[in-house]
């Protein structure tokens, strides 16, 4: 599994390396580095952002997106979010994100059953539509 963390910002004058040292030190304490970084300045109401298109790209089945928060992924309207999740689940792509303390069991490859996990995923997925919803809300 390679952790790929991606940085946005809305704006050329907004620094989208802020979190960089945080996401640094959140993949470090739950024992991982991160392997790639993605940064850009675009807005995040936009789907197609070069270098998240080129992070789902690069990305290999079952790799991790580390955000800070899912508002940094997804302030998109639900027909651009339902097909950002489409492309994330076809690489069957997790998303961590420091806010949501659900999405850390993607961090996790061992101790847990196959029941269990399923259960996180659903409470993680609803989770994840819920802050998206409140995201395209803060526009």
């Amino acid at each position: 599994m390679f952790i790929r963390a991606y940085l946005r910002a809305s704006t050329k004058e907004q620094d989208a390396k802020r979190a960089k040292s945080e996401l640094i030190a959140f993949a470090n304490d739950h024992g991982h580095k991160i392997a790639a970084f993605y940064v850009e300045n675009e807005s995040g109401a936009t789907l197609m952002r070069p270098k998240l298109m080129q992070l789902i790209e690069d990305a290999h089945k079952g790799d991790v997106i580390l955000v800070e928060q899912i508002d940094r992924l997804a302030r998109l309207n639900q027909t651009d979010w339902d097909t950002l999740k489409k492309m994330l689940s076809e690489k069957k792509l997790s998303i961590v994100s420091k806010e949501l303390p659900t999405s850390y069991m993607a961090l996790q490859s061992e101790g847990s059953t196959e029941f269990m996990s399923s259960i996180l995923q659903a409470i993680n997925s609803m989770m994840l539509d819920m802050l998206a919803v409140i995201a395209r809300k803060r526009l």
